[in-house]
């Protein structure tokens, strides 16, 4: 199994990012750009809900921890978990400074509704997988609180999205290695991108740079 090292690790977050589409991955991971809208805007606001007040606190048998970092040597990520839930069960995992054993649960909490595509499900398998690997035990599940219809939707972990995670991860870490920027192509999703402006998929979407260029030159000749 490939182990990345620290230096090498990619954004958790991109996970996401790359599901919804590779050029909107490579424009912010690689090219570092970046552009706010409404929904980046209402989304942060939320994240930043999720993670006020104390970074651990306990309910009943229920320890909820905050702003958690993760990482993941075999994915080669890392990042931070909205919230993790850790459910006391004899079953469990041992905690530093805490007694009993306990499940872990992440729950990413995203602004809206539940999406017809499966990034935000590769997104919180991701997170799983990391702690998977932080805390050496098994996770089975976890949760998508969405906002529009404030309610949780469950996630199971299941092989084919696991499997879908190391592939995707894998792919980030060989456009990154390139400096690989993916050719756009347009959808309705372009409409909800916050990088539209930027990206232009509808004027990138049959010329490349080079085409570009040599065209502008020849119009120039005399």
């Amino acid at each position: 199994m490939t182990e990345y090292r620290e230096e090498d690790f990619l954004n958790l977050s991109g996970i996401q990012h790359f599901a919804f589409c590779r050029r909107q991955w490579a424009l912010i991971h690689i090219e570092q750009q970046w552009a706010e809208n409404l929904r980046t805007v209402e989304g942060n606001i939320m994240h930043e809900r999720a993670h006020d007040g104390e970074l651990t606190e306990k309910r009943g048998d229920v320890l909820i921890t905050r702003a958690l970092p993760v990482f993941s040597r075999s994915l080669g990520v890392n990042g931070i978990c909205d919230v993790v839930e850790f459910h006391q069960t004899p079953n469990g995992v041992r905690l530093a400074g805490w007694d009993g054993r306990y499940q872990p649960v992440p729950v990413e909490y995203k602004k809206g509704k539940p999406k017809e595509h499966q990034a935000d499900e590769l997104q919180i398998c991701a997170q799983a997988m990391c702690l998977e690997d932080m805390l050496l035990c098994e996770i089975p599940f976890g949760y998508l609180y969405y906002g529009e219809p404030r309610r949780r939707t469950k996630v199971d972990f299941t092989p084919e999205l696991r499997e879908a995670v190391r592939k995707m991860a894998a792919e980030m870490h060989q456009h990154y290695a390139r400096g690989y920027t993916p050719k756009s192509k347009p959808g309705k999703h372009c409409k909800a991108c916050s990088l539209a402006d930027l990206c232009l998929p509808k004027l990138c979407q049959n010329r490349s740079a080079k085409e570009y260029i040599n065209r502008h030159l020849t119009e120039g000749e005399i």
